[in-house]
């Protein structure tokens, strides 16, 4: 994964583990590299991000834990070059993070791809619990009777039980803010991704336990995944 590259595979994996996990904008990491004695630009970073958060979700998946099925739904607001779009997630009951899709639209298809992409990762939940905009109701409808999904699904509006879901965006969105914004669509959904990934770490989303050696530290478990 790392063949050829300039700098150390561990420098990389630190910056963008940083980068994703923490407050900080990637000019906050330049100047905390500098003290270290390593020269890298914020440019790099953004590109390592870009470059490697693809790779990284797919060896995290192999130490996947199922997500519960009693889904919480709901959207909220990102701005990509100066426009906003809208990011589409669901957590299970107790917040886990179930899936997400950011889509320039907020409509019904959207929403559509949105459950479908979930469900084709998880399998049908038992419940979704949405808030009352009409086109998600209608997305899961036309789901419905077009057979994609199973009738067996029960879908609700609670406002009291999508708290879950709303705390949760907030998390997401305090990460975003020091990133000042996205220039391009593709990007942003790629550092999404990363974000997602590192919220889905913290809340022990994965099977750590079963990995070579036990680690326990962050540098340690990231190691033994990568190598995995």
């Amino acid at each position: 994964m790392f063949k050829g590259r300039h700098f150390d595979r561990d420098i990389i994996v630190l910056c963008v583990r940083w980068y994703l996990t923490y407050k900080l904008s990637s000019r906050d990491l330049v100047q905390m590299m500098a003290e270290r004695g390593i020269e890298v630009t914020h440019t790099t970073i953004l590109r390592w991000v870009q470059r490697f958060v693809p790779e990284f979700e797919k060896r995290w998946s192999q130490y996947s834990r199922p997500v519960g099925r009693s889904w919480r739904c709901d959207e909220t607001y990102i701005k990509v070059k100066g426009r906003w779009t809208y990011l589409y997630r669901a957590v299970d009951k107790l917040g886990l993070t179930v899936d997400f899709l950011l889509s320039a639209r907020r409509d019904v298809a959207a929403a559509k791809r949105f459950f479908s992409k979930a469900m084709k990762k998880h399998g049908s939940p038992r419940v979704i619990t949405l808030d009352a905009y009409a086109a998600s109701h209608r997305a899961i409808t036309e789901l419905q009777s077009a057979g994609t999904i199973t009738r067996r699904i029960r879908v609700r509006s609670s406002k009291y039980l999508n708290n879950v879901v709303e705390q949760d965006h907030r998390r997401i969105k305090q990460r975003i803010r020091p990133m000042l914004g996205f220039k391009r669509f593709d990007t942003a959904t790629t550092t999404i991704s990363g974000i997602e990934l590192a919220e889905k770490i913290r809340k022990q989303q994965f099977k750590i336990g079963t990995l070579p050696g036990r680690p326990v530290a962050a540098p340690d478990i990231w190691a033994a995944v990568l190598a995995a």
